[in-house]
């Protein structure tokens, strides 16, 4: 039996990267052995790291000799990104058999939640046609990648909130040629503190969570 929906959201301030994923694969284990374990949301902010999913070409690298921070293969969707200080990271560990089954569904309710929470700070953003994230016109701000174990989920997006963005210069990010990101600061000329942007994605995430309920029509498989 699935338990009710709940969502347990945590601040974690800065965590290591590898520590971060061991931490997720052992709740998902938990996670996936238990059906009543309630879904749980982690924000946290990382130490700079490049990662790239599960893909054979990694051409988003351009090689790895000449990166400046560590690099993770880890079991996501999606190219390189880099992870680091003054990016909001947020780890959903949720059981999608609560919500449909329905893959495609969950990464547009992120991509709305970020729009929603952007939309908090005066940032009007958006989607783009066959392209996961999230935009301000044509700058991204926001990243999502999800790895899916029985319907267990892991990972999940990395907002770009402050600080220098230099370290993407040296991939190609999500293997967008040209791309250009930006961050709530570059938008609006304005510094927030990462705890305060955590807390308000804590917030609509706890609101927004019953439209993952809706059109609960399972899709084909999980990946």
């Amino acid at each position: 039996m699935i338990s009710p929906l709940s969502l347990e959201t945590l601040w974690l301030g800065r965590v290591d990267f590898a520590e971060a994923l061991e931490r997720q694969e052992t709740l998902v284990q938990a996670k996936r052995a238990d059906a009543a374990a309630p879904d749980e949301l982690w924000l946290l902010e990382h130490e700079p790291v490049y990662t790239i999913g599960r893909t054979l070409d990694r051409s988003s690298l351009r090689g790895t000799e000449h990166l400046p921070h560590p690099l993770f293969p880890i079991n996501r969707g999606g190219q390189a990104t880099w992870h680091g200080p003054g990016q909001l990271v947020g780890y959903f560990l949720l059981d999608l058999r609560r919500y449909g089954q329905d893959l495609h569904r969950y990464l547009r309710w992120i991509e709305a939640l970020l729009i929603d929470v952007l939309a908090r700070y005066g940032i009007s953003a958006a989607t783009r046609a066959g392209l996961t994230g999230v935009w301000v016109e044509d700058r991204k701000i926001a990243s999502i990648g999800v790895g899916v174990r029985q319907w267990v989920t892991m990972h999940g997006f990395a907002l770009n909130v402050s600080g220098d963005l230099t370290a993407f210069d040296q991939i190609t990010p999500c293997g967008i040629d040209g791309v250009t990101m930006t961050s709530i600061e570059k938008e609006t000329g304005k510094s927030h503190r990462l705890e305060e942007i955590a807390a308000t994605v804590a917030e609509k995430a706890r609101t927004n969570l019953p439209a993952m309920q809706k059109h609960s029509t399972p899709t084909a498989a999980a990946i």
